[in-house]
């Protein structure tokens, strides 16, 4: 019985370095580790904060943010429509918003990065929707000079984007801030493999494992809105020799 168990004790450990030899760099950067306890695999998502998130294909959150990428779209033409044609755009507020836009252009990585989240925090003042929540699209937050901390991040989004980066490396999260003890939204952009935070509530940039007070909710990604799980997947190297 002891040899038994010692022999599958043996052959878990060589799997389980196999797996450390031979996964990617990518795998190993992003955190393969091993937790507090014999054999237990935790592996982290690509995802910011390194936890898991699944698509959901209803609810409240679902349902506002496919709302308002309809009018993130109709204004994402209008921006490139004035970006072309700056003499005869009638839009001020796509002036003012394509303004930060060409100062972002100018800069390169998390410069380009950090110019965005500085210049749209002190270009927008912030302002409380009430009970009614309302997300705005980033012109009418721009001609309203106004809004609360998800209109910061849509508007943050569409600056990006026009910017140059891709859609890929972006993320609006809804985050609970544990110390306020209250939902808030970001964005999120991947540069070099990390995610930075940019908030309207700080102008330096945080990497989201230094954002501690923040605990993951959603991720709203292009059409998706994906809710996280709480913990990092798990998996025993143990119990899987022992089945």
């Amino acid at each position: 019985m002891e040899t038994a168990a010692r022999s599958r004790a043996w052959r878990a450990f060589l799997v389980l370095c196999g797996l450390v030899l031979c996964g990617s760099t990518a795998e190993l950067r992003a955190g393969t580790l091993l937790s507090p306890g014999a054999g237990l695999l935790v592996r982290k998502s690509a995802e910011p904060f390194g936890v898991f998130a699944f698509a959901i294909s209803a609810g409240s959150l679902q349902q506002k943010w496919l709302a308002l990428k309809d009018k993130l779209d109709g204004d994402m033409v209008q921006l490139a429509l004035c970006d072309g044609d700056r003499d005869n755009c009638a839009s001020p507020a796509a002036l003012k918003l394509l303004a930060i836009v060409d100062q972002a252009r100018a800069r390169y990585g998390r410069a380009r990065l950090g110019e965005t989240n500085r210049a749209i925090n002190l270009a927008i003042r912030a302002a409380n929707d009430g009970i009614d929540d309302v997300w705005s699209s980033p012109l009418a937050t721009f001609a309203r000079g106004a809004g609360d901390c998800e209109d910061y991040a849509v508007a943050k989004l569409a600056a990006l984007r026009l910017a140059g980066v891709a859609a890929e490396d972006l993320r609006i999260l809804v985050v609970r801030d544990v110390r306020a003890g209250e939902e808030h939204a970001v964005v999120a952009a991947r540069l070099d493999g990390r995610w930075l935070m940019l908030d309207n509530r700080r102008m330096a940039m945080v990497e989201d494992d230094a954002a501690r007070s923040y605990r993951p909710l959603f991720a709203l990604h292009q059409s998706a809105v994906m809710k996280y799980v709480d913990e990092p997947m798990q998996v025993s190297m143990v119990a899987a020799e022992a089945r």
